[in-house]
C-alpha cells in the first residue's frame, strides 16, 4: 500500500562525493529517527547499524578508494538503500498513525529488505585491495553478519489487529461493539488517546488517505481503505453525535412513512416465512438454511420445488438476497420506531404498554435498533414515564432505559441532560423490591460513566438505601447493589459517604462470616476500591487482614486472586505494609510464588506486586523505629530471588522491584551482601539483555545498586565485552531515563580495570554519554541522577596512566562540559567532575608543547603564541588538558566552599596539580589570583581529617615561598597551633614544621 520512490543511479557521481552524500543522509536519519510514529524500535535498530557504518565510510573516503568496479557498485547500492531508508523514515514520521499501522507489514518488509541490501553492499567492498585498518575490516565483517541476520517483524498486537480488520471486512461485520473494540485496540497500538475527540481527529485524517491513494492512481489501495473505513465507521468515536443524527434523519426521511410488504422472493418456499439465512441449492433454488437442512436430514434428496436430484453437500449463501432482506427489515424497523414515539404520550394505559412492549422487543433484537431509538430521542420520554402511577409502565421504562444505556456513552450522556433523571431513578431504591432491583440494575450501568458516577453519589440517601439492600433476601438485587457500590467507590468522596452509611462495618462482617460468594464480592470490592490512606489504615485496624489471609490460604484460585488484590490495595500505605509484615502476611504470599505450578499467572503477579508494596514500606521507616525486615534469613533472600528464573515477565519485574526497594531499606547492607554471594550478578547480567521493557530496566537498576559496593572479583567474573556492549546499547536506544541512568551508574561503579575501559571505548560509549550530558538541563532535579552517573562514568576514561583514553575523552569535548558541571551540578556531580579534571591536569605538563624558536628577522616573524603561566609551554584544552585554558580554576575554587567534604577534597586535589614540582611558584600565583589560599587555610579546621591533611601538605609547600608565608602565614597560625595539639601524629609533626617556617616554633621543638 505504501509507495517506494524510485532512486536513480548515481554512477555519474564520483565515489568520494557519493560517500560524503551517503554520510550526510545517514546523519539526517540519525537525527530524525525519534520522530517516527510506528515501529520505532525497528528504526532505532537500523539507526544503530547506520551509525556504525559512518566511521567505515569516512575511512573509505580518506583512502580515495573509488576505482574498482566492485567498489563503485557497492557504493551505488549503499546510496540507493540509504535514500530509501530516509524516504521510509519520512513517510513514517508524517503519515497518519492508523494508516501506518494498517501498513506495518509493508514497513517491516521494506526495513528488512533495506538492511539486507546494505549488508550485501558492504560484502561487495573489495577489502583485499583496500588499505584499511584491521579494526575497520573487522567492523565491516561484523556489520555484514549482523545486518544480514537482522529480522524485523510486526508485533503480535499489530498482527492481531490486521487479522481482525480482515475478518471484519470479510464477514461484513457491522456490529458497533466489534468496531469499538477494534478501534480501542488500534488506539492502544499506535499511542492515540481513547478520548473521543482524539480518535475522531485521527480517523478523519485516516479517511483523507483515500484521496491520496486516488491521486497516486492506486485503485486497489483506495478500495481497501474504503473497506477499512466502512468497518471502523460503526465505532462510536469515529462520528460525532451530530454527524450520526444528520446521517440517520437524512436516510429516515427518504424512506417515507409507511412500512413495505416483503417481496415474494423473500419468503422461504418451505416455511413460507421471510428468510434470515437464505442459501442456494445445486438446483439454483433458494431456501432458509435451517429448513433445507431439515429437509435433507429426513432423507429427502430431491429439490422441494423442481424435484430434481440435489447434491446435499452444496449450500451456497445467497448474500445478495440476504442483504436485500436485511435492508427491507431495517427500512420497516426505522419507520416503526419513528412512528411509535407519539403513542407513549397517550392517556390510554393499554396503548402505552403495548408500545413499550413493542419498543423493548425492537431494542433487544439489534444494536442498530437501539441506536435509532436513541437518535429518535426516546430517553426523555422514558424518564417522564417513571413518574406514572401504573407500575407496569414504570417497570417497562426502567428495563428499556437499561437496554439503551448498556455500553453506550452517547445514551448515558443524553440521559444526563434530562432534568432530574438521576434523582428520579435513585428514588426507586426506596420503593418495592421489583422496582428497586430494576433501578439498581440501571444505576449500575450508568455508574460505568465517570460523570454519572459522581451524579449518583451526590443524591441524598443513595448510599443508605444501597447499604440496606446488601442485607436483603434478593440475591441478584444485593449483588447489583454491591457492584454499584464498588463502582461508586472509585471516588474518595463517595468512599467517605459509604463509611458514614456503615458500609465498612457490613463489609468486615460479611468478609468474616458471610457465605463464600458474598466473601468473594467483599474481597473484590476491597481490591477495586479507591480508598483513602485513612480508610485503608482504618480497615486494617478493624481486623480485615485476618479474613483476607484466611482466604489466601484456604480459598480457591479465584478467591485467592481477589483476596491478594485486596491485600495489594491495602498494602500501598507504608504504615499498613509494616503492620502486615509484623502480622505474618509475607509468608502466605511467598507460598503462592513458591508453588507457582499450582497458581494462575494472575495470582502470582498479584502476590508479587503485594510483596513489592511490603518491601517499599520498609524504606519509609524512621531511624528511631525498631527496623522491620521483610526477608530475615539468607534462605528467604535466595528463595525469592531464585523465583526470577521460574516465572514470567510480570512477576520477574515485581521481584526485581522488591529487591530494589529492599536495597534502600535499613536492611540494605545485609540484602546486598547476600545477593552478591548468591548467583545474583550472573542472573542480572542475563536479565540486562532481556527483551521485556519492564524486566530489563529493573534488572539494570538492581545491578547498578549491587555494583556500587559489590565484590570486585565476583562482578569481574561475569562482566564481559558483550555485557558492556549491552549497556551502551541501552544508553543509545532506551526511552526509559531511569534505565539509562542505571546503565551509566554501572559503568561508573565497575572496577577501573583497563580491559573494561577499553571494551567500553570499543563499544563507542563516549558519544552517547556526552550526548546525555550535553542535552540534559544541568539544573533539572529530575535528571540529576542521570547526570551524576554519566559524570561518574566519565572518570574511568580520564585515567592519567593512559594518554590515549584521555585524548579521546578530551577530543569528544568532555573537559568544557566538566567545567560547566562544577558550577551547576549537584554536589556529587561536582565531586566526580573535579576528580576527572584532576586526572586530566596530571598529564598537562608532559603534553604542553615547547615554544618554537623564532627564526629570521624578528620584526617579520608572526607574533609569539601565548605561553601557559603554569606549564611554561603552549597549551590547549584538547591537546594538553590545561585547567587554565579550560577556565576551570575559578569554578574549582568555588567548589572548595561546598559543605560536602568529598566535593571539596576532589576540587582541592585538582587545584594542587597546579603546584606540583617546579610549578610551585607559578601555580601558587594562579591559586592566589583565584582566591584559593584562604579556603585551604579554612580546611585546617575541617571535621574531615583527609581535608586537613591535604591542606597541610599544600600550605607547607606554598609557605616555602617567602611572599606567601608573609602574606598568609599569620591567618593560618592559630589553626596550625590547634592541630599541633589535637591532630594525629603526622598532622602534629607537619603543623609544627609549618609553624617553624613561620618562625612561631623553634626547629628543635618537641612537636617534631
Amino acid at each position: 500500500m505504501m509507495t517506494v520512490d524510485f532512486v536513480t543511479s548515481a554512477s555519474s557521481v564520483p565515489a568520494s562525493e557519493l560517500l560524503s552524500q551517503i554520510i550526510e543522509v545517514i546523519l539526517e536519519i540519525l537525527t530524525s529517527v525519534d520522530k517516527v510514529l510506528v515501529k520505532k524500535d525497528c528504526f532505532k535498530e537500523l539507526a544503530t547499524y547506520l551509525e556504525r557504518i559512518v566511521p567505515v565510510l569516512k575511512e573509505l573516503n580518506k583512502k580515495d578508494a573509488g576505482h574498482s568496479e566492485s567498489f563503485n557498485a557497492a557504493i551505488e547500492i549503499l546510496n540507493r538503500e540509504i535514500k530509501a531508508a530516509k524516504q521510509l523514515l519520512m513517510e513514517c514520521s508524517k503519515r497518519n498513525k492508523v494508516y501506518l499501522l494498517m501498513n506495518c507489514r509493508a514497513i517491516v518488509k521494506r526495513l528488512e529488505d533495506t538492511t539486507t541490501e546494505i549488508s550485501r553492499a558492504l560484502g561487495l567492498l573489495p577489502l583485499a585491495s583496500l588499505d584499511l585498518s584491521t579494526s575497520i575490516r573487522e567492523e565491516i565483517g561484523e556489520l555484514c553478519d549482523n545486518m544480514g541476520r537482522a529480522e524485523f517483524k510486526a508485533a503480535i498486537p499489530e498482527v492481531e489487529i490486521l487479522e481482525k480488520v480482515e475478518s471484519g471486512i470479510q464477514d461484513r461485520n457491522v456490529d458497533r461493539s466489534y468496531a469499538n473494540h477494534l478501534l480501542s485496540l488500534i488506539a492502544d497500538a499506535v499511542g492515540i488517546s481513547t478520548e473521543r475527540s482524539a480518535l475522531k481527529k485521527e480517523f478523519d485524517e485516516f479517511k483523507s488517505e483515500i484521496e491520496n491513494a486516488r491521486l497516486r492512481k492506486d485503485q486497489a489501495e483506495a478500495i481497501q481503505m474504503e473497506q477499512i473505513i466502512a468497518l471502523l465507521e460503526r465505532a462510536d468515536a469515529t462520528s460525532s453525535p451530530l454527524e450520526k443524527e444528520t446521517k440517520y434523519f437524512s436516510k429516515r426521511k427518504s424512506l417515507g412513512s409507511q412500512p413495505l410488504e416483503p417481496l415474494q422472493s423473500f419468503y422461504c418456499p418451505i416455511t413460507r416465512d421471510v428468510m434470515v439465512d437464505p442459501v442456494e441449492t445445486s438446483s439454483g433454488q433458494t431456501f432458509e438454511r435451517s429448513a433445507i437442512e431439515k429437509w435433507f436430514s429426513t432423507g429427502n434428496k430431491l429439490c422441494p420445488l423442481t424435484m430434481t436430484l440435489l447434491d446435499t453437500s452444496i449450500l451456497r449463501p445467497n448474500k445478495t438476497l440476504r442483504q436485500s432482506i436485511e435492508e427491507w427489515k431495517d427500512r420497516n424497523s426505522m419507520i416503526t420506531i419513528a412512528s411509535m414515539k407519539s403513542k407513549l404520550m397517550s392517556e390510554d394505559v393499554e396503548e402505552v404498554l403495548h408500545c413499550l412492549e413493542q419498543l423493548q422487543d425492537l431494542c433487544q433484537q439489534r444494536d442498530q435498533h437501539r441506536e435509532w431509538v436513541i437518535l429518535e430521542n426516546y430517553i426523555p420520554s422514558l424518564i417522564h414515564l417513571l413518574s406514572f402511577k401504573n407500575c407496569d409502565i414504570r417497570h417497562r421504562a426502567l428495563v428499556i432505559l437499561r437496554i439503551l444505556v448498556k455500553d453506550r456513552d452517547d445514551a448515558k450522556e443524553r440521559l444526563a441532560k434530562v432534568d432530574e433523571a438521576i434523582e428520579s431513578i435513585v428514588k426507586f431504591l426506596g420503593r418495592r423490591i421489583e422496582e428497586r432491583k430494576l433501578a439498581v440494575a440501571l444505576l449500575l450501568e450508568l455508574s460505568k460513566c465517570d460523570f454519572l458516577r459522581d451524579c449518583i453519589g451526590k443524591i441524598q440517601g443513595c448510599f443508605f438505601y444501597l447499604v440496606t439492600m446488601l442485607n436483603s433476601d434478593d440475591n441478584q438485587g444485593s449483588r447489583d447493589a454491591q457492584e454499584l457500590l464498588e463502582n461508586l467507590s472509585v471516588s474518595n468522596q463517595n468512599v467517605v459517604k459509604m463509611a458514614k452509611a456503615n458500609y465498612f462495618t457490613y463489609l468486615l462482617q460479611r468478609l468474616s462470616a458471610g457465605p463464600e460468594d458474598v466473601k468473594m464480592i467483599m474481597a473484590t470490592t476491597l481490591a477495586e476500591m479507591e480508598l483513602t490512606d485513612h480508610h485503608k489504615e482504618s480497615l486494617l485496624e478493624g481486623g480485615v487482614l485476618g479474613p483476607l489471609l484466611h482466604l489466601v490460604s484456604h480459598g480457591d484460585i479465584e478467591m485467592k486472586n481477589v483476596a491478594v488484590k485486596a491485600l495489594r490495595n491495602l498494602s500501598s500505605v507504608p504504615k499498613n505494609g509494616l503492620q502486615m509484615i509484623k502480622e505474618g502476611a509475607a509468608r502466605p504470599l511467598f507460598d503462592l510464588l513458591l508453588h507457582h505450578s499450582l497458581s494462575s499467572s494472575s495470582l502470582r503477579e498479584q502476590a508479587a506486586a503485594t510483596i513489592m508494596h511490603l518491601a517499599l514500606s520498609t524504606v519509609s521507616q524512621e531511624a528511631s523505629e525498631t527496623p522491620v525486615s521483610l526477608l530475615e534469613s539468607q534462605d528467604e533472600i535466595l528463595m525469592l530471588f531464585s523465583l526470577i528464573n521460574l516465572t514470567g515477565p510480570d512477576v520477574q519485574q515485581r521481584i526485581l522491584q522488591t529487591f530494589n526497594a529492599l536495597c534502600q531499606s535499613p536492611s540494605a547492607k545485609n540484602i546486598k551482601s547476600k545477593l552478591i554471594q548468591c548467583p545474583a550478578i550472573q542472573l542480572l547480567v542475563q536479565l540486562c539483555e532481556h527483551d521485556n521493557q519492564n524486566v530489563r530496566p529493573n534488572a539494570v537498576k538492581l545491578f547498578c545498586c549491587l555494583s556500587d559496593d559489590g565484590d570486585e572479583a565476583i562482578i569481574l567474573e561475569y562482566v564481559g565485552q558483550k555485557f558492556l556492549e549491552t549497556l551502551v546499547k541501552i544508553i543509545q536506544t532506551s526511552d526509559n531515563e531511569e534505565e539509562i541512568a542505571s546503565a551509566m551508574g554501572i559503568i561508573s561503579n565497575l572496577p577501573e580495570v583497563p580491559q573494561i575501559t577499553q571494551w567500553l571505548l570499543d563499544a563507542r560509549a563516549l558519544p552517547p554519554i556526552f550526548k546525555y550530558l550535553k542535552n540534559s538541563r544541568i539544573s533539572d532535579p529530575n535528571r540529576s541522577q542521570l547526570v551524576e552517573n554519566a559524570v561518574g562514568a566519565v572518570r574511568r576514561f580520564t585515567d592519567p596512566t593512559n594518554l590515549e583514553w584521555q585524548k579521546r575523552a578530551a577530543e569528544a569535548g568532555f573537559i568544557p562540559m566538566l567545567v560547566q558541571l562544577l558550577e551547576y551540578g549537584t554536589t556529587l556531580t561536582k565531586e566526580y567532575a573535579a576528580i576527572s579534571l584532576a586526572r586530566f591536569s596530571e598529564s598537562s605538563l608532559g603534553l604542553s608543547r615547547p615554544i618554537p624558536k623564532r627564526k629570521g628577522l624578528w620584526c617579520f616573524s608572526p607574533p609569539p603564541e601565548i605561553v601557559c603561566h603554569i606549564h611554561g609551554g603552549l597549551c590547549s584544552v584538547e591537546s594538553s588538558f590545561c585547567l587554565l585554558e579550560a577556565e576551570a580554576v575559578g569554578p574549582l575554587v568555588s567548589v572548595l566552599e561546598e559543605p560536602d567534604p568529598g566535593a571539596s577534597e576532589a576540587s582541592l586535589d585538582a587545584l594542587l596539580t597546579l603546584i606540583e614540582g617546579e610549578r610551585l611558584q607559578s601555580g601558587s600565583k594562579v591559586l592566589e589570583a583565584a582566591n584559593a589560599i584562604h579556603p585551604m587555610i579554612k580546611f585546617l579546621s575541617s571535621p574531615s581529617p583527609r581535608l586537613q591533611e591535604k591542606a597541610l601538605h599544600a600550605l607547607e609547600r606554598i609557605f616555602r615561598l617567602p611572599e606567601f608565608k608573609q602574606k598568609y602565614g599569620q591567618s593560618a597560625q592559630m589553626r596550625l597551633v590547634d592541630l599541633t595539639q589535637r591532630g594525629n601524629n603526622s598532622m602534629k609533626s607537619l603543623s609544627a614544621r609549618i609553624l617553624a617556617h613561620l618562625n612561631v616554633l623553634h626547629d628543635q621543638s618537641s612537636y617534631f
